[in-house]
């Protein structure tokens, strides 16, 4: 099989364009990146990493979300690839280069690849304790949002799950992140940022009633879940529901790799 048969139109946005409005095609189209073009021309990749990062940072002063631009936050981690480059190298390379995967002819993007599509495209064997995290970071109800917001991006991960007196109680994304650090640039007085986000917490943010997996359900049960209800991490319990670990896309890839 070749990328080309996996393959999925990626939503573009013009790096003119506000972030506030980036958010708002995030959220409408369910996707996490957006193919960030100018003039015709490939300027990079917005992801919702890019956006926790742009709207928690304080050298863009107070300015809310619809005065920033999507060219402060575009990223550069793709790689190029041909139409009939083998679906285990783009694999390979995606646990590599952990970048979303764009397929060029005749210098045009004509598709890209995420996690997603790999996902799909696989069959898999095994059990969620085989392929999880064991020691997944996590958060606690009352945690600072401004300090998930750096575990995020210092850990490079993009959801952390809640966990209150040992027991699994939601689940806070880097997509909260943003959204909140959006509604406080849209809302709050610059003056009153600053003393007013410390008073955020995950438990304002976060989601209830999270999706599972216990530790012998089997990965591609797992799969079909994060493809099916649209989510990029599942925590793993066991038969007294303590959770003893997390299931990302990232695992997955790697999984596939091995």
């Amino acid at each position: 099989m070749q990328i080309k048969d996996i393959m999925v139109q990626p939503q573009t946005i013009d790096k003119a364009d506000t972030i506030s409005h980036a958010l708002d095609i995030m959220d409408k189209k369910s996707t996490r990146r957006l193919l960030v073009k100018h003039d015709g021309n490939l300027v990079g990749v917005l992801t919702m990493r890019n956006l926790t990062k742009e709207l928690g940072t304080r050298k863009k002063g107070a300015k809310p979300a619809s005065s920033l631009h999507v060219a402060t936050a575009v990223s550069d981690n793709y790689v190029k690839v041909l139409p009939d480059i083998d679906i285990n190298d783009v694999i390979t390379l995606m646990k590599k280069n952990n970048g979303v995967i764009m397929v060029s002819e005749n210098d045009e993007i004509v598709g890209w690849v995420t996690p997603k599509e790999l996902m799909k495209s696989n069959h898999f064997g095994g059990y969620a304790a085989e392929v999880m995290q064991k020691d997944p970071i996590v958060a606690s109800p009352g945690d600072r949002v401004s300090h998930i917001r750096h575990l995020i991006l210092d850990n490079d991960i993009g959801r952390l799950p809640v966990v209150e007196n040992g027991k699994l109680v939601g689940i806070v994304t880097e997509k909260d992140v943003a959204k909140a650090m959006r509604a406080f640039r849209d809302v709050v007085s610059g003056n009153q940022q600053d003393s007013r986000i410390k008073n955020l917490i995950v438990e304002d943010i976060m989601t209830r009633g999270v999706k599972t997996a216990y530790s012998n359900t089997s990965v591609s049960d797992v799969v079909k879940m994060m493809i099916e209800e649209n989510i990029s991490g599942v925590p793993v319990l066991n038969l007294e529901d303590d959770m003893v670990g997390f299931i990302t896309r990232r695992c997955v890839v790697n999984a596939m790799v091995e």
